[in-house]
């Protein structure tokens, strides 16, 4: 079984309405204005090795929170429970690790209120997000001919990845800046405040665009059609594009890019554009949502139906 087989039999057992039936990555209760997510980091599934301990939990945090922002909430509190063995939680690395969480608590405005520890084989991060608010944006409420966006760059986490693995070679300066977007992902703080002012549904993306996408709008029989030119790149991107030491299209789909993916309705452009600029953040319109089962991608002016979604998913086989 893979991971979308286990939640489809999860389903028939969960009757809790808070708990949206599983097709989102919150539990909201709307009567108490409570939002929560949960989310596990293992060792080799997740991050390569043990090497960086103080960025694999600024990582893990980040990606956290990430579901939180894109439903417009603020985190509020958190609870980290840690897995691995002696030598990962020997005393420098625990003095890492607090320090890097001292940090995110400062930067993303939430409290780390408890957790829990055990020995493991390898180390694994477990964490729990809990906010506050009267309304999320859910993930599955798009409408036919909304515009597609999504925020910040695509596609340079996965380049960092490569890095790791060995499978590319760059200048330094080029392995400092796409190592720092992989442990250290620019999710869209501040930005998220003002979502559910034209946001009609939302996500993260965590395993990948087109994969999410697809998740996004299935439920609703919709489907989408994207533009390949419009992906946003960095530039440091673009470059190693130009340099011919990668292709685009083996990391702009292969998520682990925490960016919110939303939509809206057409009117909703010029607002877009003015939270845009008053969060210093950037937005790009990707494409558009259809009545199509069948999802498309236009490159070079020619409409490709999209057959292969690139991302990632966990198989239990």
């Amino acid at each position: 079984m893979n991971e979308i087989e286990i939640i489809n039999s999860l389903r028939k057992i969960i009757k809790n309405p808070y708990a949206l039936k599983l097709n989102d990555d919150v539990f909201f209760d709307k009567s108490k204005s409570l939002l929560a997510s949960i989310d596990t980091y293992n060792e080799k599934i997740h991050y390569l090795n043990f090497n960086y301990p103080n960025l694999i939990i600024k990582k893990a945090i980040r990606s956290s929170i990430s579901d939180i922002l894109s439903k417009g909430a603020d985190p509020k509190y958190l609870l980290i429970s840690l897995a691995g063995s002696k030598k990962n939680f020997n005393k420098k690395n625990i003095n890492s690790i607090i320090k890097s969480i001292k940090q995110e608590q400062k930067k993303y405005n939430f409290s780390l209120i408890g957790g829990d520890t055990t020995t493991g084989i390898t180390s694994s991060f477990t964490i729990c997000t809990f906010s506050y608010s009267k309304k999320v944006i859910k993930r599955n409420n798009s409408k036919l001919n909304d515009d597609i966006y999504i925020t910040g760059n695509i596609g340079d986490s996965s380049v960092g990845l490569s890095i790791l693995k060995k499978k590319i070679k760059v200048r330094n300066k080029l392995k400092v800046y796409f190592l720092d977007k992989y442990f250290s992902p620019n999710i869209p703080y501040g930005f998220h405040k003002d979502l559910y002012k034209f946001a009609n549904s939302a996500m993260d993306v965590s395993d990948g665009l087109l994969a999410d996408l697809k998740k996004m709008l299935k439920i609703n029989n919709n489907g989408f059609t994207i533009y390949k030119n419009l992906l946003p790149k960095s530039y440091f991107f673009k470059k190693l594009t130009n340099e011919k030491k990668i292709k685009p299209n083996n990391h702009l789909f292969k998520g682990d890019d925490y960016q919110i993916l939303f939509t809206s309705k057409r009117k909703c452009r010029k607002t877009i554009l003015k939270y845009a600029k008053k969060w210093n953040q950037k937005i790009t319109r990707i494409g558009y949502v259809t009545d199509h089962r069948s999802n498309y991608i236009i490159n070079n002016d020619k409409l490709h139906k999209i057959n292969d979604y690139k991302g990632y998913i966990h198989n239990f086989n």
